[in-house]
C-alpha cells in the first residue's frame, strides 16, 4: 500500500502555477441523500468542530517570559505555533499562567523543548501550580518531535533544516480545579530543559471511566491483561474472535494495552472506557487496527504510537483498511503514528467523528481509492506531517464523501484539506488554520489520483493564516487552491460561502499545468492577503458572484493564462 503521495519532486514552476481547488454549486448527489449535511451547508453552519475542551493560547496568558512571533518563516518555531505565536520559558521562575474558564480535571499541553544532540530525544518535566499550590509535574519529551533534512526526513541533527518542533503532553490532575483558578506553568530549578516553548493549553473536564455497556464482554475475562508491559497483540486478537463468536463486542477496561502488529477487525465491535482511560500503545510500525471488511465499530479509546520519524517503506496507520458498510469510528484520540485514519475501498458509509488526531508523520485522514458515502466530522486534527484531511482517488474514485465541521490546525506539510479526483465529494464548514509549508488551506487538485468525474464542493469553510511556500518549486500557494496539474479539471468545482482571513499569499489561487473549465465561486470573502486577492494562471473559465476582496498586499486581481472570468452580481473590491 503506497503512502508516498506527497513525495516531493524536483521540478520548479514559476509563482502562481501550483494549486487547485474544486467546488460545485447546488447540492451534490451525496447531499441530496444526506439532508442534514445539505441543510448545514445551506444555512452556513458555524465552521469547525464542537470540541470537549477549552483552548488557552500561551500568548494570551499572563507571563514574565518572552514572546516569539508572529512569524511564518519556515523552519522557525513560531511558524509552527498556533496563531504563529508562543511563549518561551528560559530562566528559573519563568512562567505563563491562565485563569481557567471552566472546571478542569485534565489538561493537554502543546509545547517544544530542545532535542538531544543524538536526535533520540530528551525527557524532562515542567512544574504546574494551581492558585500557587504545586500540582504534579508534567512529563515532557522531545522524542516525537524534531525531524531533520529533506523529505521524508530523519532524526539526525547533522542533516540540518530542523522542524516539527512541537508535541503534546496530557495528564489527569486527580482533582477538579474550579473555573477561575489560576493555573501556572513554570520552569523551576529541577525542570532541566534549557527552554520550554509553550504554544497552547487545552483544559477539560474529562469524564470518569465508562463501565462495560450491554452487549459486550470484557477483554480481562478473555485473557487480556492491561498494564502488564507484555505484548497483548495475540491475546487481543484472540479475544476479538471469541467475543464475535459469542455475538458480542469486546470491551477494553481502563489501562494500557501494548500492541506490536495489526489487530484485524472483521465485522466486530471494539470499545474502551474513554480516551483518557483506555490506551492502545503501538510499539511497531504495524501497531494499529486493521479493517478487513464487515461492519465494525471502534469507540472510546486512545491509540498512542511510538513512531519517531516517517517511514514510507513500512509505516502504517493507527486505523486503516476496508471497513465494509456503515461502520463507525467515534471518540478516538490518536498520536505519534504515521497516519491517523487510512480508509481504503470498498468502504461504504463509514461515519468517523469526535476524533483527536495529533502529531502524525503523514496524513491525518486519507480516504483512499473506492471509498463511498463516507463522512469525517466534528474532529480536531493538528500537527500532521502531510494533508490533514485528504480524499485520494488512487486507482478508483472516492465518491459522495465529505469532510464536515472539523477543526484543522498546523499541518506541517501539505494542505489542511484536499480532494484529489473523484465525484460528488465535499469539504464543508471546517475551520482550518496555520498551514506551515508546501500546502494551502484547501486544495482541489489533479496532482495525484484519477481525473475528476463529478462535482466537487467546498462550502462554508473558514481559512485563517493559510497558504504557504512550496519551497521545492519556489511557488507561493494560496489559501484556496484549484490545481489542474496532470489532468484538466473539466467537472464543476463550486466554492460557496467560504471566508479567507489573513492569507499568507493569495486568497484564491487557480493554477495549471492544465485548465480549469467550470469554476463557480459564490459568497467568497477574502480579507487581508500577503499577495493577491484572486490569482489565476491557467486556462479555462469561472463565474464569480458575491465575492469580496480587501486588504491585499499586491492587488486584488491578477489573471493570466487565458482564464476567462464572468462577473455575476454582488462582487466588490476587485
Amino acid at each position: 500500500m503506497s503512502r508516498n503521495k506527497h513525495r516531493r519532486h524536483g521540478r520548479r514552476v514559476t509563482a502562481g502555477l501550483a494549486g487547485a481547488l474544486t467546488v460545485v454549486a447546488g447540492l451534490t448527489t451525496w447531499q441530496q441523500a444526506h439532508p442534514a449535511v445539505a441543510d448545514a451547508a445551506t444555512n452556513a453552519a458555524p465552521s469547525g468542530a464542537s470540541l470537549p475542551y477549552t483552548t488557552l493560547e500561551a500568548e494570551s496568558g499572563d507571563t514574565n517570559a518572552s514572546l516569539i512571533g508572529p512569524d511564518r518563516t519556515y523552519l522557525t518555531p513560531a511558524s509552527e505555533a498556533s496563531g504563529r505565536k508562543a511563549v518561551v520559558l528560559k530562566e528559573t521562575g519563568d512562567y505563563v499562567e491562565f485563569a481557567l474558564t471552566a472546571d478542569t480535571n485534565a489538561i493537554n499541553l502543546r509545547y517544544s523543548i530542545p532535542d538531544s544532540s543524538d536526535g533520540k530525544g530528551q525527557d524532562t518535566t515542567l512544574s504546574v501550580y494551581a492558585d500557587g499550590k504545586e500540582l504534579k509535574n508534567l512529563d515532557l519529551t522531545s522524542r516525537y518531535s524534531w525531524i531533520y533534512g529533506t523529505y521524508p526526513y530523519t532524526n539526525n541533527p547533522s542533516d540540518g533544516s530542523a522542524h516539527r518542533f512541537f508535541d503534546d503532553s496530557r495528564t489527569q490532575l486527580g482533582q477538579t480545579l474550579e473555573a477561575g483558578t489560576v493555573l501556572r506553568l513554570q520552569k523551576d530549578a529541577d525542570d532541566q530543559a534549557a527552554s520550554y516553548t509553550i504554544d497552547l493549553l487545552e483544559t477539560e473536564q474529562a469524564p470518569a471511566a465508562a463501565s462495560m455497556p450491554s452487549g459486550y464482554v470484557s477483554a480481562k475475562d478473555l485473557g487480556v491483561t492491561p498494564d502488564d508491559d507484555q505484548d497483548d497483540t495475540a491475546a487481543l486478537q484472540s479475544a476479538l474472535t471469541a467475543a464475535k463468536e459469542q455475538g458480542k463486542g469486546l470491551f477494553l477496561p481502563t489501562g494500557t494495552y501494548t500492541i506490536s502488529d495489526h489487530i484485524n477487525l472483521t465485522g466486530v465491535k471494539l470499545r474502551g472506557a474513554g480516551v483518557w482511560h483506555t490506551v492502545l500503545r503501538g510499539t511497531g510500525l504495524k501497531g494499529g487496527l486493521f479493517g478487513q471488511g464487515g461492519t465494525s465499530s471502534i469507540e472510546d479509546l486512545m491509540i498512542d504510537g511510538q513512531n519517531t520519524v516517517r517511514d514510507d517503506a513500512g509505516g502504517h496507520a493507527a486505523i486503516e483498511g476496508d471497513f465494509g458498510t456503515d461502520s463507525v469510528i467515534k471518540n478516538i484520540w490518536i498520536q505519534h503514528t504515521k497516519v491517523g485514519l487510512w480508509i481504503s475501498g470498498p468502504t461504504t458509509g463509514l461515519k468517523a467523528g469526535n476524533l483527536r488526531i495529533r502529531n502524525t508523520y503523514a496524513d491525518g485522514v486519507n480516504l483512499h481509492g473506492a471509498v463511498k458515502d463516507t463522512v469525517i466530522s466534528d474532529s480536531s486534527i493538528r500537527g500532521t506531517g502531510d494533508d490533514a484531511l485528504a480524499m485520494w482517488s488512487d486507482g478508483a474514485a472516492v465518491t459522495n464523501s465529505a469532510f464536515r465541521n472539523n477543526t484543522v490546525q498546523l499541518p506541517m506539510l501539505a494542505n489542511g484539506a484536499a480532494i484529489y479526483g473523484g465525484s460528488g465529494n465535499s469539504i464543508e464548514n471546517n475551520d482550518i488554520s496555520d498551514t506551515v509549508v508546501a500546502g494551502s488551506g484547501i486544495a482541489v487538485s489533479t496532482r495525484f489520483g484519477e481525473p475528476f468525474s463529478g462535482t466537487t464542493t467546498v462550502s462554508g469553510n473558514l481559512l485563517r493564516r493559510t497558504g504557504s511556500m512550496e519551497v521545492n518549486w519556489n511557488t507561493k500557494l494560496g489559501a484556496l487552491w484549484i490545481y489542474a496539474d496532470r489532468y484538466d479539471i473539466t467537472q464543476p468545482v463550486v466554492l460557496k460561502n467560504n471566508t479567507v482571513e489573513d492569507s499568507t499569499y493569495s486568497g484564491l489561487l487557480v493554477s495549471w499545468q492544465k485548465s480549469v473549465s467550470d469554476l463557480d465561486v459564490d459568497g467568497l470573502t477574502i480579507d487581508k492577503t500577503g499577495d493577491h486577492g484572486i490569482e489565476v494562471n491557467a486556462g479555462g473559465k469561472g463565474t464569480f458572484s458575491n465575492t469580496t476582496v480587501s486588504g491585499t498586499a499586491s492587488g486584488a486581481l491578477d489573471v493570466a493564462g487565458g482564464f476567462s472570468i464572468q462577473r455575476g452580481s454582488g462582487n466588490s473590491g476587485w
